[in-house]
């Protein structure tokens, strides 16, 4: 389904509260600082929800970097932002060290290979179960991509790479795989641009990326010299129809929605703070969880379902 009329939809079901909340906060003008930082995977996102509620907040200063979603929950434990950027779950330890959290939206992680890989049409026909990325990421018994794809006459080494920073998408990964961002095996890179980018410099490279890194917004096809490696999910050593739907970003984008990929990685994106969120901040998230909903479509996530937006309302 085309994200537009996708947007249309949710547009229709969220009407009523969006116009309550706006009509009691019209009137508001508000002024200050939010200042936030975090995970990579929400970065775009944030910049573009910024970007929107400062045309109706023009006061409001919105100061954004990146940086992971271990510093976004640091940073918002020790007080040095307002809100955290986390893309994973809270843990029970940051909790009890006050952690209060929403989820404001959706997205997933997908293993990314290099477009120029000489066993591109079999990686992309027959794609890559669980115990395949196990073997690679986490026994490291698998380490040829003969092996990775059942043609033992193939000795091409294939050449790991993982994230470097404390980060959702890495853990997301890691969860799926059963471990811990620790259990993953690879070359280390800092930040998701730069995981995509060791894997489009390496014809035998194997990665993962948030799927704003692995696609590009602005054509929807993915990254140049970067392909999705598709999820072998029934493990019968092909591609079907239900399992094909990572040519376009629009497409990855519905599967998250439907659950046809799975979760994790698929995800919900939480926003931090220690305790409460400020009232400045307060306010923008009240705004991103009503309003704000209608870009995620167009920047690249997606929305969240309407009980599940109620029930993160109630949490402010």
């Amino acid at each position: 389904m085309n994200r537009k009329y996708l947007a249309f939809a949710i547009i229709l079901i969220a009407v009523p509260s969006v116009l309550a909340y706006n009509y009691l906060n019209q009137a508001q003008e508000a002024t200050g600082t939010i200042a936030v930082s975090g995970a990579w995977a929400l970065y775009p996102m944030m910049v573009k929800w910024a970007e929107e509620y400062q045309k109706i907040q023009p006061k409001v200063r919105i100061e954004i970097s990146a940086g992971g979603a271990g510093k976004g929950m640091a940073d918002a434990l020790a007080g040095l932002v307002d809100i955290g950027m986390v893309s994973r779950e809270i843990y029970q330890a940051e909790i009890d060290k006050g952690a209060f959290w929403v989820s404001v939206v959706k997205d997933a992680v997908v293993p990314t290979v290099n477009k120029n890989n000489p066993l591109i049409e079999d990686i992309l026909a027959k794609g890559m179960t669980k115990s395949v990325f196990e073997g690679i990421y986490i026994f490291g018994n698998i380490t040829t991509w003969g092996q990775a794809l059942g043609r033992p006459e193939i000795t091409s080494t294939i050449n790991v790479y993982t994230r470097s920073d404390s980060c959702g998408a890495a853990e997301t990964w890691a969860k799926y795989l059963g471990k811990k961002q620790e259990d993953l095996k690879g070359v280390g890179v800092y930040g998701d641009p730069g995981l995509a980018e060791a894997v489009r410099n390496d014809v035998l490279g194997i990665g993962y990326n948030n799927i704003n890194y692995a696609y590009d917004s602005r054509t929807g096809q993915p990254i140049e010299g970067i392909a999705v490696i598709p999820l072998d999910v029934n493990a019968d050593r092909q591609i079907d129809q239900n399992e094909s739907f990572y040519a376009t970003i629009d497409q990855i984008i519905e599967a998250i929605s439907t659950g046809k990929y799975p979760s994790p990685p698929a995800r919900e994106l939480n926003l931090v703070a220690n305790g409460k969120f400020s009232s400045l901040a307060n306010e923008f998230v009240k705004w991103i969880l009503n309003e704000g909903q209608q870009y995620a479509l167009e920047t690249g996530y997606v929305p969240l379902s309407e009980q599940r937006r109620t029930e993160e309302m109630s949490k402010l």
